[in-house]
């Protein structure tokens, strides 16, 4: 079947190779009883592909129903999901059936799977196992045939680490896993996004639809979307609304886009200005390079300090009390500057300088750097500061709680 024509049915909008593989993966598995986790943070569009595969089964004339596991109290979701009897619990006037029977034949989609209590999670197994459930109060086994579609914005494996997902769950339920990218993992669809939105926007408001400048563009693009689709959406509309220019400047953006961002790792740039964090493959390599960027400005300023001893006329470019101070000083007296010490990094020991031929023969020595030995200096400093707390810790660090179990275990530190 065609990409374009699904993607046109179910208003999927771009051309991204990771969205396009999560929709092949979608379509391939839609024909068949195989459970689908479909994984990725909030906002990205994972019910649409609930509702994609459901509707090219064979069983898109049955029943589907859409179920949010992290609205429904944890009390009342077991009656929710399976029913109850008349007199099981206090407000129980009347038995009642639930999803998992209403539903039999067709498909439920289990949303935010991660907020399920572990009781329901062992409910939910014997479901997936052997189409069998009981009503709660009841001692009755039923049989339904219901295709279970999950969904999560969680880190799965992580929560089960922490003992708050079954784990035969949880590989019962990825039978056929599919990653939805976030927005920013696909930048090059937002500009297309965007002119679709604003274009529904004019329609159902009887406006123009807006329209942005190159420098509107490249921001709209660069912007982190931590709310992914649905944020962009969102941000659509209001300037669609309260935008008085119908060509959106830089300027105009700005004022409809969060200052701040929830991601915690700092933004490297690439060469071209373009945000380049993405390119790295793990926190490793972002520590790399963050290293090395410290390392190379503490090089740059020990150039300066030395172009000024051997010419001090440079002193006098920009006058002032610093400069002054610097021209009267003898050279045997001027020390190199300290190096920039950066949270969990060595500060490296100054060299002094005697004279103009120690400068001309010295050598630069490089205190020995290790990237593990750093990494892991890091992480026990964070685990100090938030005294062992990993959830705490970890989000200093800007990586995730299952990252920093499996660095403990990795350079064997005790809590």
């Amino acid at each position: 079947m065609d990409l374009q024509i699904i993607k046109n049915r179910y208003g999927l909008i771009g051309n991204a190779p990771a969205l396009n593989y999560a929709l092949e993966v979608a379509i391939q598995v839609a024909n068949t009883d195989l459970t689908v986790l479909i994984s990725g943070e909030s906002g990205v569009g994972k019910e649409i592909f609930s509702h994609a595969i459901h509707s090219l089964s064979a069983r898109k004339h049955n029943p589907f129903i859409a179920v949010n596991c992290g609205a429904i109290p944890e009390g009342t979701i077991d009656s929710e999901l399976f029913g109850h009897e008349k007199g099981s619990f206090t407000g129980a006037v009347d038995s009642r059936k639930g999803y998992f029977e209403t539903v039999n034949g067709g498909t439920i989609f289990l949303d935010e799977i991660g907020e399920l209590p572990l009781g329901t999670q062992a409910r939910l197994l014997r479901v997936l196992e052997a189409g069998e459930f009981i009503r709660v109060g009841s001692s009755k086994v039923q049989k339904t045939d219901v295709r279970v579609i999950a969904a999560t914005n969680k880190d799965l494996l992580e929560f089960t680490d922490r003992g708050r997902f079954r784990e035969d769950l949880y590989y019962r339920l990825s039978t056929v896993p599919i990653r939805v990218p976030a927005l920013r993992d696909r930048r090059e669809d937002i500009p297309l996004l965007f002119r679709k939105f604003a274009i529904d926007f004019a329609e159902r408001y009887k406006t123009t639809p807006v329209q942005m400048d190159e420098e509107a563009k490249n921001i709209l693009a660069n912007y982190g979307w931590p709310g992914n689709v649905r944020e962009l959406k969102n941000i659509a509309e209001q300037i669609s609304v309260l935008s008085q220019n119908k060509l959106i400047t830089a300027a105009d953006l700005r004022r409809f886009l969060p200052e701040t961002s929830n991601n915690r790792l700092p933004m490297l740039l690439s060469a071209n200005g373009g945000v380049a964090g993405h390119e790295f493959a793990n926190e490793r390599e972002i520590l790399y390079k963050l290293f090395f960027d410290m390392k190379k400005d503490v090089t740059e300023l020990k150039k300066m300090f030395v172009e000024i001893l051997q010419n001090p006329d440079l002193a006098r470019v920009k006058p002032g009390a610093y400069a002054n101070d610097l021209k009267e000083l003898k050279p045997q007296e001027i020390f190199q500057p300290p190096a920039i010490a950066s949270p969990g990094f060595a500060a490296a020991q100054p060299a002094v300088y005697h004279n103009h031929n120690d400068i001309q023969q010295h050598e630069e020595v490089e205190e020995s750097l290790s990237i593990m030995d750093k990494e892991k200096e890091l992480i026990i400093k964070a685990l100090k500061k938030h005294k062992g707390k990993r959830k705490d810790a970890s989000s200093d660090l800007g990586i995730s709680e299952r990252t920093l179990y499996r660095k403990l275990k990795e350079y064997d530190i005790s809590e």
